[in-house]
């Protein structure tokens, strides 16, 4: 079991549901899902980038990564409607937490010039999303290896009803919010 699950059952719980005064421990916000996009605009010309982006996506979440497509046709970015535009993995369970401590204690670290993740990428609904410059902070990504240099969102979706409480969330999973 990933430590981050054991410390959520066994300790953030508990602590907010002391700090938000729940009655349930039904009510406690917990992490849902955790997805990881990256953008390839040049996939839709050459196939290869998309390709090389699903290779290291895959190897970040170790889970196996999708092909997004263009939802409508955009003659301004020569982009037809069904060609592909990037690649996305939702992970949940294990391999969620199993990533969400990667990114914390090894990839955030790694980034340069890093002094924290806003804390102002909240959605309102207690959604909250991170953006990464570069894959290479993940330790999988061999720099050698690696077609193109790009950057992905990550978006960690909680049951939290505020900003408040995801932030509150997120915070005691370690999480270096700025400030």
């Amino acid at each position: 079991m990933s430590n981050f699950k054991e410390l959520y059952d066994k300790e953030i719980k508990n602590n907010l549901k002391k700090e938000f005064n729940y009655k349930s421990i039904m009510q406690v916000p917990r992490l849902e899902k955790i997805v990881i996009n990256m953008g390839v605009g040049e996939g839709s010309h050459d196939v290869k980038f998309i390709e090389a982006a699903q290779k290291d996506l895959e190897l970040i979440a170790g889970q196996h990564a999708v092909v997004t497509k263009a939802r409508k046709s955009i003659a301004g970015f020569k982009l037809r409607e069904g060609q592909p535009v990037g690649v996305k993995v939702t992970l949940r369970g294990e391999n969620m937490y199993n990533f969400m401590e990667k990114l914390i204690k090894v990839g955030l670290p790694r980034v340069r010039d890093f002094r924290g993740v806003s804390s102002h990428a909240f959605d309102g609904k207690g959604n909250y999303t991170l953006g990464i410059k570069e894959q290479l902070v993940f330790p999988e990504i061999e720099y050698d290896n690696v077609y193109k240099i790009r950057g992905m969102d990550i978006v960690f979706v909680t049951t939290a009803k505020s900003n408040e409480e995801a932030y509150a969330l997120l915070k005691a999973f370690g999480m270096p919010f700025k400030g």
